[in-house]
């Protein structure tokens, strides 16, 4: 599990072209002005919107597979995590194999009706939902904007810890420059086209 993941010239619309690589286990932090496409960029590597250029994970390029294969393997965790069902719990695979504490949550969470949970009770669990499908590469967008301190630790540790666990590559999209210099193997920022402006992208 895990390993390498190379974009190269990625571009949606006016915004890119953009090139990055991220090895396996290392966190890339993605800073930039409001509206510069990072979160545009981020759901073009997992194949969620139309784009130009190529994106390959472990040698594997997105082409040679499926969509609903490859966001499996890539996973995203949006800003705000769309939610389906009536209840938290069958939007998961296996919630009883699930450590929701390691959150600062319980158990009595997944029997909750999603209209129910607070906006940082709802970022926790679409980060457990992501991680419940054992994606083999993460990309975050401000995974703990709705959170308070000690739910942004919470979030930061369990997200380095299953990035060397699992060898994965996490890039991690963030206004918060401290958290990033917290978390970050590399900084990066793009500018207001969607491209790479300052740091080493590989």
């Amino acid at each position: 599990m895990g390993g390498e993941l190379v974009v190269t010239s990625v571009k949606v619309r006016n915004i890119g072209p953009c090139s990055l690589r991220v090895k396996g286990g290392e966190c890339l932090g993605v800073q930039g002005p409001s509206g510069c496409g990072k979160s545009t960029i981020l759901r073009a590597i997992a194949d969620m919107d139309a784009h130009e250029g190529e994106v390959s994970l472990a040698g594997v390029d997105r082409l040679s597979v499926g969509a609903p294969a490859w966001r499996r393997l890539v996973g995203l965790l949006p800003s705000e995590s769309a939610w389906w069902e009536e209840k938290v719990a069958d939007h998961f695979l296996n919630p009883e194999a699930l450590d929701p504490e390691i959150l600062g949550l319980s158990a009595s969470h997944f029997e909750l009706p999603v209209k129910r949970l607070s906006s940082g009770e709802r970022q926790r669990l679409g980060l457990l939902r992501l991680l419940d499908r054992q994606p083999e590469a993460l990309l975050l967008d401000e995974p703990t904007a709705n959170l308070d301190e000690e739910g942004t630790r919470l979030v930061e540790a369990l997200v380095l810890s299953y990035a060397r666990e699992k060898s994965a590559p996490v890039i991690w999209v963030a206004h918060n420059t401290r958290q990033l210099e917290r978390v970050a193997d590399r900084l990066i920022s793009f500018n207001r086209a969607g491209q790479v402006c300052e740091g080493r992208a590989s």
